[in-house]
């Protein structure tokens, strides 16, 4: 008896020690949560855009249990403040003490670079939803570096033919003095000049400096027929602010990168009525797929409006959530997890989209005008409109 009890004994130690910590690997995958770096920006200009992209993100985990690809997620934060100069130190921060699985953030495009770097030196996933630095998905491509939101790029390109189209052949463009302004000022002007248009000024100023009157006192002594410009967050609603109060609403027609508008129409008011400006995404977008999103967003968060931020987040919720079921929740299979995330078709509130081979997404870009309290989609202004991604080599 003495020793058939001992065996019993060996076998529930056995069996204790199986399902314990040195497990098969798949079995650990099951058991671990799976852990999700945010770096995001939780205070200063950026503040309200961090906050949405982290409820996208949360409601996409929400939908599928709390799960993904079978596991329990764990989030690690850091507020990256928008300082292009922590970013090294605040990645490795997530990456080696928090020992995070995959990195998503962020919004300021100087910061994004910072990540990109440590991701590419460590392998980490990185998965950016929103910052749109055309190096990120250009020389410094990586298979573990994806973005769900959009490149500088392809924000403005589409705006130059708008305004050719109307008649409106002179511009000036008046934007912060960073990657993300000079970006996106450099694909309306393209856009422009294909279309037969001229920009006749570049007004920068240092971000997140928010002094615009002089600038607008130049661009009103210039008389272009236009004035485009790219700003965000609490910087957005005041440029739109200052614009009407200089006079310059309903002389000057103003348009810009949907950024200018999205997020803010609480806070400029009538200042923003009438703009227009092409985007990815429109809160009054008319689908089901939208409107579906939005209801649950909503009952979230206490019936906060989403906007583009909120979409971005959520669709790498989706991005990630399509890797993650393809190897059954196992992060080890890096080269299986990537093959899955490339080949994804995102069913997204914006419209289905897919990745080039940049990992930037190819999306249609909408024109939008501001009416009362929605960016009202007004039409298509490119379909499936793709970064050029010069100088990507996936290695």
């Amino acid at each position: 008896m003495s020793q058939i009890t001992n065996r019993r004994a060996f076998l529930q130690v056995v069996g204790a020690v199986t399902l314990g910590g040195i497990a098969p690997a798949p079995l650990l995958a099951q058991q671990s949560k799976l852990r999700v770096g945010l770096m995001l920006p939780y205070t200063g200009t950026y503040a309200a855009l961090g906050t949405a992209i982290t409820n996208g993100f949360k409601l996409a985990v929400d939908e599928r249990k709390g799960r993904l690809g079978g596991r329990e997620i764990e989030y690690f934060t850091v507020d990256d403040e928008s300082e292009p100069a922590k970013a090294p130190e605040n990645t490795h921060r997530l990456v080696q003490r928090d020992k995070v699985d995959v990195l998503v953030g962020t919004v300021h495009s100087g910061v994004l670079l910072g990540m990109v770097k440590i991701a590419r030196e460590s392998g980490t996933l990185l998965i950016c939803p929103n910052a749109g630095a055309g190096d990120a998905t250009g020389p410094m491509c990586a298979p573990n570096i994806f973005r769900t939101s959009f490149s500088n790029w392809q924000t403005t390109y589409p705006l130059g033919k708008v305004l050719a189209d109307r008649g409106l052949k002179t511009a000036v463009f008046i934007t912060w003095n960073y990657a993300a302004g000079k970006e996106m000022l450099a694909g309306f002007q393209e856009g422009f000049a294909k279309a037969g248009g001229k920009l006749v000024k570049e007004l920068l100023l240092p971000f997140p400096q928010v002094e615009f009157q002089p600038l607008l006192t130049e661009a009103a002594s210039i008389k272009p027929a236009a004035v485009v410009a790219f700003f965000a967050g609490g910087g957005a609603a005041k440029f739109l602010t200052d614009y009407a109060a200089a006079g310059l609403k309903g002389k000057i027609p103003l348009f810009g990168s949907g950024f200018l508008t999205d997020g803010v129409l609480d806070a400029a008011g009538a200042a923003a009525q009438d703009v227009e400006t092409t985007l990815h995404y429109g809160d009054g977008l008319s689908t089901p797929r939208n409107n579906a999103f939005r209801a649950a967003y909503r009952k979230s968060y206490k019936n906060l409006e989403p906007d583009v931020y909120a979409v971005q987040g959520y669709d790498a919720g989706l991005l990630l959530a399509a890797g993650m079921d393809a190897v059954k929740g196992d992060v080890s299979r890096k080269k299986e997890l990537i093959a899955a995330m490339e080949r994804a078709r995102i069913d997204s509130p914006r419209g289905a989209w897919t990745l080039s081979k940049a990992h930037n997404p190819i999306q249609d870009f909408y024109l939008r005008k501001v009416v009362g309290k929605e960016n009202r989609v007004m039409g298509v202004a490119h379909k499936a409109l793709a970064d050029p991604a010069i100088g990507c080599s996936m290695k």
